[in-house]
């Protein structure tokens, strides 16, 4: 869990509000990451709540500056390789350009849309609403048979072990 230093020093009003919501009765942290002023309580956070209400958690779970802090890679987080090797490219796109970020991935690399293997529609990966087997994506329409599971898993062995 990616530590937050709090700023006990100054008072309220001499604290910047949070970079993220803009909100400044809520207490805020200078992240580690990349010095900015937030708000949030990440041990207020409810298990599989799914919530997106604390500016701290969404910054370090969902973002490529987060992301590259709390895995400890060196140099900038806007020019890291390891950054890039580690997503997909439109989950890559998505972590450096969204709202969760205090500055924006500059020229973000181009990408091919996920479809999903059986109807053809559209995913679109941080939306979630998928399920994918050895590179094979599936909308929550189209699941997995047993039978389909097991092709799967053939073709990505035959395909890798021939590497």
């Amino acid at each position: 869990m990616s530590k937050i230093v709090k700023n006990q020093a100054k008072t309220r009003t001499e604290i910047p509000p949070c970079g993220l919501c803009g909100k400044s009765k809520k207490p805020r942290y200078k992240t580690e990451c990349c010095g900015n002023w937030i708000c949030g309580d990440e041990s207020e956070y409810v298990m599989f709540s799914y919530s997106r209400d604390i500016c701290s958690r969404n910054h370090r779970r969902f973002t490529l500056c987060g992301s590259h802090h709390v895995e400890g890679h060196k140099g900038d987080w806007k020019t890291c390789k390891k950054c890039r090797e580690d997503f997909e490219p439109e989950m890559y796109v998505w972590y450096g350009m969204n709202e969760y970020n205090f500055e924006k991935l500059p020229n973000p690399p181009a990408f091919e849309p996920t479809y999903c293997s059986k109807c053809g529609e559209r995913i679109v990966l941080p939306d979630g609403g998928y399920s994918s087997l050895c590179g094979v994506y599936r909308c929550d329409n189209c699941p997995i048979t047993e039978k389909e599971r097991e092709e799967i898993i053939r073709g990505y062995k035959s395909k890798h072990e021939s590497k």
